[in-house]
Order: structure tokens, then sequence, then C-alpha cells
């Protein structure tokens, strides 16, 4: 969904016509490189993530001088594309990243492609070859438009000094608007390194590029009759809504029809979580309410969301009796996996906006939806299947209950990063979200390395609010190098390593899918010499390996010490904070929906299938 300048304060520059006149700007003579970092200052680029290399080089030289853009060296390219991520799910502005050509630019092949997947605004500038080495395989070349070409909104591969600055414009433009998305910018290194002539704001020229963001009214007053006809209504909200900023917007539409929310992955915060019209995620791992409700749905207004198979699962059993009216910023998301009986192609906050005018218009007319019934099963589902969890009987460290009072004792306005597996699941469930872009993971890529520098950005982006990263064992180890950067930069995040000595969600499948067979998830040596069952990951020592990158670290092992780490923790603000919580390695993720079933199967616990009754189908 689109990122609106109203909603987030994104800056870019606004289209010019060719025939617009000459500009009143001053002409300045300079090189591609410095048009590069003029063109970042004016389009309102304050941060940039990156890594410097030969073919970047001539870049980072004016960079050097440059007082309104803030670089953070990073200690890999793949941390420069998540901490951009982070950096603008947090603030909702454009993330900018910059490295060099080859390995450097391969480097943010996942980070790209993750944003992608989360429709994450970000622009991602790369070093080239010179022009007339491109297609050699010069030394350090790579063709990296063509391989991110299925993974970017846009990219832009530029031979010429002369086209940098509007290619920059047009970059931000396309990042920022319509579906939010990453695009890549390639420039030659003769590019950056010859002389041009620079003015802003420049011509931008984008045939074809008309996002459209005001609705259909026929369509709109459609979807208001089917809500109010409706018996079994949901709004099942997606990330686009905070995308566009329409949270606000969506509380109006909740309140005003009574309809039952549910908000997938990414949308968590955008509707409180404590709200009674909340029944929770959806999903393979959403609460069985939020599961059921969708599937004994007789209507599903999705707002923002893409009916993507986590949420579905087996699609052809998913909502069987629902009609759905299908609300999206991109109309290739409309109908592509489940048809649309109302399609409105919108910008969600004026979606939202109209909608409401809608439903209202139906209610002065006398047609209100009666819920009763509704809410009736709603609640009975609500009660009998919560979303909870059971303490070790060992008196080890629950890592359910770890995450829960991070939550509870944090600051308000805490932003939380997940890295992917089952730490990320059981963020979701036990950390309450009530307002938007407190909630930062990888959804559609489901990235593990992504909490820590996607903390880092998010940090950087927001410096007065505290950043927890919610990480696992196997996650932390893939970028944990960023805590470097972090201490390094003054940006001091705090990390919670949901330590259980394995790759936890592969291994909770392992042990219900594959006999309890754990093929390469372990990440521990095995039992010690006294033959004592291994405690969480020790190879490396977390504590050491952290401490070394210049953090406070605590290990902490004993459910009593709980209460007194995480305070510790949120008292230090002048370096990056890591606890190393060493927690059981059998606890699950439940509610869930194996891969492949439907949404009907839905588990509450292990062997615990829930119990509808006969009579809610009518």
């Amino acid at each position: 969904m689109p990122m609106t300048e109203q909603a987030t304060g994104a800056q870019h520059p606004q289209p010019r016509a060719r025939n617009g006149g000459p500009s009143s700007a001053t002409v300045e003579h300079l090189t591609g490189a410095q048009s590069l970092i003029r063109s970042l200052e004016e389009v309102g680029a304050d941060t940039v993530f990156g890594l410097p290399g030969g073919c970047i080089l001539p870049a980072y030289d004016p960079l050097m001088d440059s007082t309104r853009v803030r670089h953070i060296l990073v200690r890999h390219e793949q941390g420069a594309g998540h901490a951009a991520t982070g950096y603008a799910q947090a603030t909702g502005k454009v993330g900018v990243c910059m490295v060099t050509s080859g390995p450097g630019a391969t480097n943010l092949v996942t980070p790209i492609a993750d944003a992608a997947m989360d429709s994450v605004p970000m622009v991602a500038i790369t070093g080239q070859v010179a022009s007339a080495a491109i297609g050699t395989d010069a030394f350090q070349e790579a063709d990296i438009c063509g391989i991110t070409m299925p993974i970017t909104k846009h990219n832009f591969l530029v031979t010429r000094a002369e086209d940098i600055a509007h290619t920059i414009a047009e970059a931000f433009h396309i990042a920022s608007t319509g579906r939010p998305g990453p695009v890549l910018v390639d420039i030659a290194k003769d590019a950056l390194q010859s002389k041009t002539t620079f003015s802003w704001p420049p011509t931008m020229d984008l045939p074809g590029y008309r996002p459209v963001t005001k609705p259909h009214a026929k369509q709109i007053r459609e979807a208001a009759k089917l809500i109010t006809q409706a018996k079994r209504p949901v709004l099942y909200v997606g990330g686009g809504v905070m995308k566009a900023g329409a949270t606000a917007e969506l509380k109006v539409l909740a309140e005003l029809t009574g309809a039952p929310v549910t908000t997938t992955l990414m949308a968590l915060g955008s509707f409180p979580d404590s709200h009674p019209l909340h029944v929770g995620m959806p999903g393979m791992h959403g609460s069985v309410t939020a599961v059921t409700a969708l599937q004994k749905a007789d209507l599903i207004v999705a707002l923002g969301a893409r009916f993507d198979d986590r949420v579905t699962g087996k699609l052809d059993s998913f909502a069987p009796y629902a009609k759905i009216v299908h609300a999206d910023i991109d109309p290739a998301e409309i109908g592509k996996n489940r048809a649309a009986d109302v399609p409105i192609v919108g910008d969600a906050r004026e979606v939202i906006a109209d909608l409401v005018q809608a439903v209202q218009a139906e209610h002065t007319e006398g047609n209100t939806g009666d819920y009763a019934a509704w809410w009736k099963d709603l609640n009975r589902w609500r009660e009998t299947y919560p979303v909870g969890y059971d303490l070790p009987e060992d008196g080890s460290l629950s890592p359910q209950q770890v995450i829960e009072r991070i939550g509870e004792l944090a600051p308000e306005g805490t932003i939380f990063a997940a890295g992917v597996g089952q730490h990320q699941m059981w963020a979701s469930h036990f950390i309450q979200y009530e307002q938007p872009a407190t909630w930062l993971n990888s959804g559609g890529a489901g990235t593990m390395g992504y909490a820590v520098p996607a903390a880092m950005g998010a940090k950087a982006g927001m410096p007065e609010r505290a950043v927890w990263a919610i990480d696992g064992d196997g996650c932390f180890q893939m970028t944990n190098q960023e805590l470097t950067t972090c201490a390094l930069n003054n940006i001091p995040i705090k990390v919670a390593i949901i330590n259980n000595g394995a790759l936890g969600m592969v291994r909770q499948w392992q042990t219900l899918f594959y006999n309890q067979r754990y093929s390469n998830t372990v990440l521990h040596s095995g039992p010690d010499a006294e033959g004592n069952a291994a405690k969480g990951t020790r190879v490396p020592d977390f504590v050491k390996l952290s401490e070394a990158m210049g953090c406070y670290a605590i290990r902490c092992e004993d459910p009593a010490d709980l209460d007194k780490v995480i305070a510790e923790a949120n008292a230090i603000n002048d370096r990056p904070v890591v606890i190393d919580f060493i927690v059981h390695e059998d606890a699950m993720v439940w509610p869930m929906v194996a891969a492949g079933t439907s949404n009907d199967e839905v588990m509450a616990a292990r062997g615990v299938r829930p119990d509808f009754g006969d009579n809610e189908d009518d």
C-alpha cells in the first residue's frame, strides 16, 4: 500500500513536466559522485547504511563532506540492507543502503528480496564497473540489475553522470508511492567520476507509472452493502494498512461496524491488540479464534492483505462460506490467490475513509449489521482456546515467559524487531502491540538474521525510542557482527537471544513430522563429560562474543532472575545490551496449522483439536 507523505513524512520530489519551463534552481558543475550525494540530500535521505569498495569509492569522497547525510559503516552488506529496511519500517521514510559492485551488490540480494516481499520502501545504490567494461567479466563485475529484476519494484543502470540526479529522484518516488518496494540504482564508476551539471528539482520521466489511489465509488458502495448484510463478517487487515498510515481510519471503521478484526503478522500494531474487537493474528501459527473466524465467515473484507499461503493454509478449503471484498493498492494482488466478489484498487487510507462514509450512509437508511450471534461464537472460542503456554516442569526458563516479560517491562512505545522462527511467533503472540510501527519482522521472505541489523536501523531512525531485538541462537549467529556497528556508532539496541541450542522451528517440525529425527538442527556440542544434557548454545559463548563487540552482556538461566536482568538491560542506554536467555529446548509454538493442510485442522496445542460444535456453519 502507498507510503503517503502526510502519513509518514516520506520525502520525494514531485514530477515536473518536460515543458514545465526552466528550473529556478542554481546550476552547479559537479562530478557525478557529488551529484549523487547532493541528490540524496535533496530527497531527504538523512541516513545511509553502507560499505565502500572500488567501484562505489568515488561516491564516498563527497559523502565525507556532507553535513546532511549520516553514513553508518556496517560490517556486512546484508546488514546494510536489513538496517535500511528496519529504518524504513520504523520511520515510514525510504531506507537507503550503498555498497560496491560484484560481491558487495550480491550480498544485498537477500535484504532486497526481503523488502520486496514485505513492500518496504528502500533505495539500494550499488557501484558498477566502468561502462566500457560492462559485459566483459571485469573484476568484481556482476549484473546486479539482471539479478535483482524479479525482486525489485524497479531498477536502473546509470552510465552517464547527467542521469544521476533525475534517476535518484525517480527511485525515491517509485520506492515510496503506490505499493512501496525496493528500487536499485546501479551506477557505473566512470559516471561517478565524470563532470556534469546539477540542478534541483530534476525533471522526472516515468511514463506509465500512475498508481491508482482513489477507489471506485461504486465498489465502495457495494462493499458497504455487503458489510451491513453480513452475519459473520471479518476485517482481515494486512501490512498495507500500516504502510498507508490508515490505522486511525481502521479503528473508526471497526468500531462503526462492530466487526471482528484480525491483523496479519505484518499488520500487528495497526489495530490495538487490547481492543475488544481484535480477535488475534491469523495464519499457520495464528490464534484459534482468528483462524476459525476466517473459516466460518460469510464475508471477508481484506484491507491491504494478499491472501498468502501462511494465512490461507490449503487454498481451496480457505473460508468456504465467505464472499470477498479485496482492497489493495496493487491490482496484481486482487484475484491472484482468491477471487474477489468486490475488487477495490486504491490507497488503504482512502479506501477505508470512503468505506466509513458508505457504511454510515447504509446506517442512515436503517441498514445495520446484526452480529450478536457471531460474537457469541467468537467470544466462546476466545475463552475456550486462548493463546497460552505451560511452564517447564524442570524449572527452566520458558521462552514464552521471557518474551512476555520483556514486553511487559519495556518502556511505552518500544520497537520490537524479531528474527525468524519460534521466537518470532512467540513475540507476535506474547507482546502486546498497541501502536503502529512497533513490530518489525521478516514476514514474506522469513529471513534469518534480520533482527539485529533491522533493530540497528530502527534505532538509528528513531533514537529516542527503546528498541529490542528478539532473536534466536540460530538467527543471531548470522548477523551479530552488526553489534560492532551499533557499539561504534552509539546505537544502543537491546538484544534478547532465545537460546534453546537448536534451530527451533525446524526442530519442532522434526518433532511433529519426522519421528523426532533431529538431523542437523542441533547447535550445541551434545552432553558434557558427565553426561549432563546441554543447555543452549555455548559455542560460541554469546556473552563473551557480545562483550568482545563492545556490548554489555548477561546470561540468564534462572526464572527467579528474569525480571532483574530485563530491568538491568532497560536501564543501560550508553551501549548495546545482549541477554543470553537459556531456555527449554522442547517448547513449541501453538496454535499451529500444519503446512499444506486446511485451516479447519488447526491445533490449539499438541494433540488438541478445537471442538466448534455442529451448528456454527449454519
